[in-house]
């Protein structure tokens, strides 16, 4: 029997579409995103937080336009974003014509929702005029009417149903630039919908567990869901639904990509939980330097471990590391041994040293890329 290489992920294959600038599906790398919760009319505050996404590496933003005065004020938005922006319609189908107006980058919608056929044909229209994308957003929680009496709850057969009903209508009218996603809240719902989907489709995956609750009981869920899918192939754009801050979603959303190994930004801190032989205290330094690192976005490793016993073995697999010892901290620089610290000056010592290292690494990167160009 072969076994496939451990760390191998073989991603689904899809076809590819743009939001903006920004390919997502086929081999492009998976997208992170999140959405604003700033009052949409509220330009300033909205960029501000779309701002905040951007330094945190959020690929693209999700805006809500439940209504008029916001699709108008969608214009000054989608102007002072560097990301691409999605537009959240909901029903009105004037809505999603005015953000396709406005300069929106792609329309989350369900066209089943929007109303008559000549309407859904207006807002394909609109999106193929202003060179829109779409997403197809079907939720567990807002199933139709005529599916549950069929079914009898959420499921995943019932949501596969529907998700086909609107790939069907905008296949109809010759729109294929879209993306689709299965959402639910529970975790086992979700990722047995999606595989029915993956199986179902080529169109580029929106992955999601929605409404997963707060930083902590969300994070856990969102990991194993969305991870599970990921570990299998599937996915080709993520949003972790938190309780939290916006921009906690798109760290976490690269957290569970790092560990897969799909995408690497800023700095990979492994740590251990500490114990009674740490030398130095293990907890408060890691938070320290997850706070002073956060501004690093160079892929780079750090290990960070209270003692002997699994420090050496775990600095030599990264480009920085930290062994805690009775009488002084070693410090590896790529896996060797470099120089031996005290605690006073820890946390500086090592954001010093990541900072130099991931300067050298953007110099070489830099250089690598001019001498492609030539």
């Amino acid at each position: 029997m072969s076994i496939r290489p451990y760390r191998d992920i073989y991603r689904r294959k899809s076809r590819q579409i743009h939001v903006g600038q920004v390919p997502v599906g086929g081999d492009a790398p998976i997208t992170v995103q999140s959405m604003t919760n700033t009052p949409t009319t509220d330009v300033a505050a909205t960029l501000e937080q779309i701002r905040g996404l951007e330094d945190a590496g959020a690929d693209i933003v999700r805006v809500s336009c439940p209504d008029e005065d916001s699709t108008a004020a969608l214009k000054d938005i989608v102007r002072g974003s560097k990301v691409p922006i999605v537009a959240d319609i909901h029903f009105h189908y004037k809505r999603a014509i005015e953000a396709a107006e406005a300069g929106a980058a792609c329309l989350r919608i369900n066209p089943g929702n929007i109303g008559s056929a000549d309407r859904v044909r207006e807002v394909i229209k609109a999106a193929k005029d202003h060179g829109c994308s779409m997403r197809i957003g079907v939720n567990a929680g807002s199933l139709e009417r005529d599916l549950l009496e069929q079914y009898g709850e959420p499921c995943p057969d019932a949501m596969l149903e529907s998700a086909q009903r609107h790939i069907r209508i905008l296949e109809d009218n010759d729109f294929f630039e879209f993306k689709i996603s299965c959402k639910a809240s529970d975790v086992f719902l979700a990722v047995a919908a999606y595989q029915l989907l993956a199986d179902a489709c080529d169109y580029p995956l929106h992955l999601g567990i929605t409404e997963a609750g707060g930083l902590t009981s969300g994070t856990v869920k969102s990991a194993i869901g969305m991870g599970s899918m990921l570990w299998a192939g599937i996915g080709d754009t993520i949003r972790v639904s938190l309780s939290a801050e916006p921009v906690e979603e798109i760290k976490i959303g690269f957290e569970i990509l790092k560990s897969l190994g799909l995408r690497h930004r800023g700095v990979n801190v492994i740590s251990c939980p500490s114990c009674a032989r740490q030398n130095f205290e293990v907890i408060p330094t890691v938070t320290r330097l997850e706070e002073r690192l956060a501004h690093i976005s160079t892929p780079m490793s750090l290990s960070v471990i209270g003692c002997v016993v699994n420090g050496p073995g775990e600095a030599r697999e990264t480009d920085l590391g930290l062994t805690g010892g009775p009488s002084g901290h070693q410090v590896y620089l790529n896996g060797e041994k470099h120089h031996v610290m005290r605690d006073g000056d820890l946390v500086d010592n090592l954001v010093e040293l990541v900072e130099r290292k991931a300067a050298e690494l953007e110099a070489e990167k830099q250089a690598m890329e001019l001498q492609a160009a030539e």
